[in-house]
């Protein structure tokens, strides 16, 4: 059967990685995953309860197009809380997982052919999102220098679009509000629009995360309950637009999901409740914890070379003085060590072959025992050379 060339994206590497771990643990091997950006937690008790509670009440149908009000308001609440901001939840728009939110704003804002950058490294998703809508992905290439984020003068006129994340993915680094602010004027004077990836906030180590809601109002805004919120399998996120693209996006979700998933949307109200943010917080000790023995541990083992890993809970490797085929390195990570890592392939189709990324959300036994086999194997493999 014929098929369009909108569907010939690249894979998803990690998801790949995540395979070839099952399969080895299908096959007895234990392995330590540090491929993948999914908490070890699982949702709060809060969540759970509150699910369970609403259950019995009575069936879950459909909610509106734009998601249960109340859920809408305890996010704007939490805007409140977070950053100071007043903001008026009839723009808050839930959606199915940040990728339902990544397909709303990219249909709302874009045309075929229109030219989107994003700063590599970078979520690899957003590059094949944008090719699957017929849209032009333009990779800004980064460095330790602009703390792998775009710069102002990497603006160019043809632009439609900017994606930015901070914390990023995979990198862990963030923007500052100058820095923010800088990117957000730059899209403005040239007519960009801008969309700010702010799934890892919640997640920080150096200082509060800024949000571009802070500086602008003309952004789109996407955030998540899978990561700080520990509900990767539950696929709820949300946006926040600006008050004339609300009916824009509504009308969109209407046809494309109808609505987000309800029985998701009960439990997000359990995790946004005093008791579930109390358990959560509890979580981003434990990561804080993982990622001070990830970054002595590393660094000991030999990947000494990383990126400031401001949030989220990744560390990005380079790894150039050790090899130039990054998915071949990591194969062999799995296959000796049993250790699951991400070539950076993933998120640099440039530069990618020399660099790995690292992900430290699973329980600190697994950080700690991963760390102590990355060592063994970094030690046995130079005894080899």
């Amino acid at each position: 059967m014929r098929h369009s060339s909108r569907a010939e994206v690249d894979p998803f590497i990690v998801m790949d990685v995540m395979e070839a771990a099952r399969a080895a643990e299908e096959a007895g091997r234990h392995i330590i995953h540090m491929e993948v950006g999914q908490p070890g937690s699982g949702a709060p008790r809060a969540a759970r309860e509150r699910l369970v509670a609403e259950m019995e009440a009575g069936p879950l149908g459909y909610t509106v197009a734009l998601g249960r009000p109340d859920l809408r308001e305890a996010i704007a609440a939490l805007y409140g809380e977070w950053y100071d901001l007043d903001l008026d939840p009839a723009r808050v728009v839930i959606t199915a997982g940040a990728s339902g939110a990544f397909l709303l704003a990219f249909s709302a804002l874009f045309d075929a052919g229109d030219k989107v950058a994003l700063g590599e490294p970078c979520y690899p998703s957003y590059r094949q999102i944008l090719r699957a809508l017929s849209l032009v992905p333009v990779g800004l290439q980064t460095d330790l220098a602009s703390r792998y984020q775009p710069l102002p003068r990497q603006m160019s006129g043809d632009l439609a679009g900017l994606i930015v994340a901070s914390p990023a993915n995979p990198t862990g680094t963030m923007l500052d509000k100058t820095a923010m602010g800088a990117l957000a004027g730059s899209c403005a004077e040239r007519g960009i629009s801008l969309i700010s990836d702010e799934i890892y906030h919640g997640l920080q180590y150096n200082g509060r995360a800024i949000s571009a809601l802070e500086l602008t109002d003309e952004v789109y805004v996407v955030n998540s309950f899978s990561k700080y919120f520990s509900m990767t399998g539950w696929r709820l996120g949300w946006m926040v637009v600006p008050p004339d693209h609300v009916r824009l996006i509504e009308r969109l979700a209407q046809n494309m999901f109808i609505c987000p998933p309800h029985a998701a949307q009960v439990a997000a109200l359990g995790a946004l409740s005093p008791e579930g943010r109390a358990e959560l917080d509890g979580h981003r000790a434990v990561y804080a914890a993982n990622r001070a023995l990830m970054l002595e541990g590393l660094a000991a083992a030999g990947f000494d070379r990383v990126a400031p890993a401001d949030g989220a809970f990744y560390v990005y490797a380079d790894v150039s003085e050790i090899t130039t085929d990054s998915q071949a390195f990591c194969a062999e990570i799995l296959e000796q060590a049993g250790v699951a890592v991400t070539p950076g392939l993933d998120f640099d189709p440039v530069r990618g072959e020399r660099t790995v990324r690292f992900s430290y959300a699973r329980a600190t036994a697994d950080i700690e025992e991963g760390l102590a086999r990355l060592k063994g194997f970094m030690s046995t493999r130079a005894a080899a050379e």
